[in-house]
């Protein structure tokens, strides 16, 4: 709960940059989704930086920049870092792989 209360006192905010720590990590998937969907329209027009370490995050972000070991190793969009393969690929891969195989 004092996630979600800490997350609505920001967005109530009129920023013009907000900066979200892995604020996301311990929400469920479904909550997530509707945390990060109502905030999308709220804070249209301003600048996010989004630091996570899920996926589902940071895929719909108008760039990623994937870091290793403190140095920027990939940039660009979710799907231009597929279609990369390497260090972003393996880490969506990892988190969504298929468990039932």
């Amino acid at each position: 709960q004092k996630q979600r209360l800490s997350l609505a006192r920001a967005i109530c905010k009129d920023a013009d940059v907000y900066i979200f720590d892995d604020c996301f990590s311990a929400l469920d998937a479904k909550t997530e989704r509707a945390v990060r969907d109502g905030i999308r329209d709220r804070l249209k027009g301003k600048t996010v930086v989004m630091v996570a370490q899920k996926i589902n995050t940071i895929r719909d972000a108008d760039s990623i920049v994937v870091m290793d070991k403190g140095r920027v190793v990939m940039q660009g969009t979710h799907d231009e870092l597929i279609d990369q393969g390497g260090f972003y690929a393996d880490l969506y891969n990892s988190q969504f792989e298929d468990v039932t195989a």
